[in-house]
């Protein structure tokens, strides 16, 4: 389903935990994003692209690894690719590969095109580095702490910030290490002060055109992570984190991730 269009943009969200995968048109190129899940959505996206291209290059960005968000690389097999040097080295290749059959498997989807790992053609190393295609230039900037590849991509001619797995209305920090997760959402301050963002995207949730709205879900996300390692010393009370998570609509879908997360900290802190 399109959530969000304008004359370069086009915004799918997909019936699955509101996935978002985008579709950007510029003079010199047509940029698909984190393509997913469903093959009829795939398909959708697709025809998108089609109808955009007008026979310029496609370039294919994942924003890190994670299944969801590479299972429609084979989908676009004349794309170049972009990711990270962490998802192009990625360790545990088959194991996501395993995750996009099993997910295919239990609800007994067909695809039509191959399930493979993405082969990444541009590798992001740095933050600041970046990629110019004719006049479009690509700026990225790592963001690590959801997944340990991450990064964000910014559009200044067009004044887009794709953001990944971060700055969403509908989920706290899914957290992999808590540090760099805080590290992230430090350097999202920066870029809104640095680079003219006039759309986020998140990968899960609503786009917004709001920098107020953009502010308060990166100082919520940070307090968040905050306050968790608070509880877990005993410096807050429990208490404020159920308040925290309960701002959720789909809070009872999430509240599992909230466990983990309350896991990872204690780890990290030498509590478990």
């Amino acid at each position: 389903m399109i959530i969000y269009e304008d004359s370069h943009t086009t915004v799918f969200q997909s019936a699955l935990v509101l996935t978002n995968s985008t579709v950007i048109e510029t003079d010199d190129l047509v940029l698909v994003i984190d393509p997913a899940w469903l093959p009829n959505e795939v398909e959708q996206i697709k025809q998108e692209v089609d109808r955009r291209q007008k026979g310029r290059p496609v370039y294919l960005l994942f924003t890190h690894s994670h299944f969801d968000h590479v299972l429609g690389y084979g989908a676009f097999p004349e794309a170049k690719t972009i990711g990270s040097v962490g998802t192009k080295k990625h360790p545990e290749k088959a194991n996501i590969l395993n995750k996009i059959k099993m997910f295919d498997d239990e609800l007994y989807l067909h695809r039509n095109y191959g399930i493979h790992y993405p082969n990444i053609d541009y590798a992001i190393e740095e933050d600041g580095q970046t990629l110019s295609i004719g006049k479009t230039k690509l700026t990225f900037y790592q963001a690590q702490g959801h997944s340990s590849d991450g990064f964000f991509t910014l559009i200044d001619s067009l004044g887009v910030f794709i953001a990944g797995d971060h700055l969403s209305d509908v989920e706290f920090p899914f957290i992999e290490d808590s540090k760099e997760y805080e590290r992230t959402l430090e350097k999202a301050e920066w870029i809104l002060q640095h680079h003219p963002v006039q759309l986020l995207i998140p990968g899960h949730g609503s786009p917004t055109k709001k920098m107020d709205e953009i502010i308060r879900r990166q100082k919520g996300d940070l307090e968040y992570i905050r306050t968790i390692r608070n509880v877990v010393l005993g410096i807050e009370e429990n208490i404020k984190l159920d308040q925290y998570i309960h701002r959720y609509e789909f809070v009872d879908g999430i509240r599992g991730y909230h466990k983990k997360n309350i896991e990872v900290i204690k780890k990290e802190l030498g509590l478990l």
